[in-house]
């Protein structure tokens, strides 16, 4: 028997409970890993709540960790028990001691990293990669608008535009949060509660706006997002933060410069075993060369799964957060 995190309805971070569960065989293509941490993130909510929908009730939640191979099915070539892995993408069930996944959405981990900071990376950090190095190829010189910049895709987002050469403006919701944004490498700072943002970015690129804007927030930015583009320039909505982006009406993409929008997701970047491992590999580059430094600022017991969220949703979190098993 193991313990995991489930959920029998939508709702708050109160329907998540602890139960004990048997984890199963793993299939002909299937590993079984036993987690050493697991990562915490934002779309775990919309699954909890009803936003997304999981195959079925009841349900494991969480699509990120990482650990070490305890049993692999019958057709498996790329991993044998004992090695150490991590993964990034679904199926549903992170949050638990032991879990069973599809051989190709697992990837090797080297011992240059450990099992917290791939845990806290993967998603977030393989989010990344594909919005600056394929959604959008960020060059030098390149000045962008980031929303939450102090968050744990922002964090990261931060280190990976200054190591690319790219002046990265951040939105944040305080001084405290400006502060640790330009620490992270952040060209310039928006604070949203006090300061207007297309304004700011007016001033900061003489007048020229960006050519890209990256907005995982969602409903509530996405006019200043419009707004803070250049002609021709390109809307990345990668999430949802602050609801779902609905009743857009395209003409508003012609009233405001020809403009691109894109709503991308990791699962058609790490589309197979090969470009998944590859994305891996390039963040694990950025980590041991020192330039992306993962920055784990919250730990919390599996059994606190619910806390950890209710934190994560009040936005009282820095950084990234993972679970212990």
């Amino acid at each position: 028997m193991a313990k995991r995190i489930q959920f029998s309805q939508h709702g708050g971070p109160e329907v998540l409970q602890l139960v004990d569960f048997e984890p199963a065989e793993p299939g002909p293509q299937q590993v079984r890993v036993r987690n050493q941490a697991v990562g915490l993130n934002f779309i775990d909510t919309y699954f909890r709540s009803g936003l997304y929908h999981p195959p079925a009730l009841p349900s494991g939640l969480g699509t990120e960790g990482a650990g070490v191979v305890e049993a692999v099915g019958g057709q498996v070539t790329r991993f044998k028990v004992g090695d150490r892995v991590a993964y990034g993408s679904g199926p549903l069930g992170a949050y638990s001691e032991v879990h069973v996944l599809p051989e190709a959405n697992l990837v090797k981990l080297p011992d240059t990293i450990s099992f917290e900071q791939a845990a806290a990376v993967m998603l977030k950090g393989l989010t990344v990669q594909y919005l600056f190095k394929q959604t959008y190829a960020v060059q030098l010189g390149d000045t962008l608008l980031f929303h939450a910049a102090a968050g744990g895709v922002g964090s990261l987002a931060c280190q990976w535009a200054k190591a690319l050469g790219a002046n990265l403006i951040g939105t944040v919701s305080s001084a405290e949060k400006a502060e640790r944004a330009k620490a992270l490498g952040a060209w310039a700072t928006i604070d949203y509660s006090r300061e207007d943002v297309v304004q700011r970015v007016l001033a900061l690129t003489d007048g020229k706006k960006c050519p890209v804007v990256y907005d995982g927030v969602g409903q509530d930015t996405w006019l200043t997002s419009l707004d803070c583009l250049a002609p021709r320039g390109l809307l990345v909505s990668f999430g949802n933060a602050s609801g779902a982006v609905s009743g857009v009406n395209l003409g508003i993409l012609a009233q405001k410069g020809s403009l691109y929008v894109t709503r991308p997701t990791l699962a058609s970047y790490a589309n197979t075993a090969e470009n998944t491992q590859a994305m891996a590999d390039d963040l694990f580059a950025m980590i041991a060369s020192g330039k992306l430094v993962v920055d784990i600022h919250q730990r919390y017991p599996l059994s606190e799964a619910a806390k950890a969220q209710a934190e994560l949703s009040a936005r009282r979190t820095v950084g990234s957060t993972i679970l212990l098993p």
